[in-house]
């Protein structure tokens, strides 16, 4: 556990997705096609989501737009509340090494809480030793 693992089979397929695994599916990046196989079952907390809109909205997509492609991923939106913040927060001594931000804490805390795997694009993620399964998906 916490660390990269092989490619989990269909069955799996449920957790908690990062950012960059959402991206990677809208951009057809590496990867994307597993995260597009992932995203029907799996959740993203808020802070994440507005990550994903942010990046879209930065390279150029405008926001209705973004705001149309992610509606029609239908994922399951998970809100940040007090619980999740304080969670990310006791995170931060074993992300700051990492260079963590907020929302990789605030995508990990909703991990830990649901007790599920995590899909991500980052690799310094399986460097963590956590409870989950870390899914890095390139």
């Amino acid at each position: 556990m916490g660390q990269e693992t092989e490619r989990s089979n269909d069955a799996e397929l449920e957790g908690v997705l990062d950012a960059g695994a959402v991206l990677a599916a809208i951009r057809d990046e590496p990867g994307g096609d597993y995260a597009e196989r992932v995203i029907p079952q799996s959740v993203i907390l808020s802070v994440n989501l507005s990550e994903v809109a942010t990046v879209l909205v930065r390279n150029g997509m405008p926001f209705p737009v973004a705001s149309q492609v992610l509606t029609s991923l239908g994922m399951q939106v998970v809100p940040f509340d007090a619980e999740l913040a304080l969670r990310a927060a006791s995170l931060f001594p074993i992300g700051k090494p990492l260079g963590l931000s907020l929302g990789d804490r605030a995508c990990l805390a909703l991990a830990l809480h649901r007790g599920s795997p995590v899909f991500t694009t980052e690799r310094r993620w399986a460097e963590l030793q956590l409870p989950i399964k870390v899914e890095v998906i390139r």
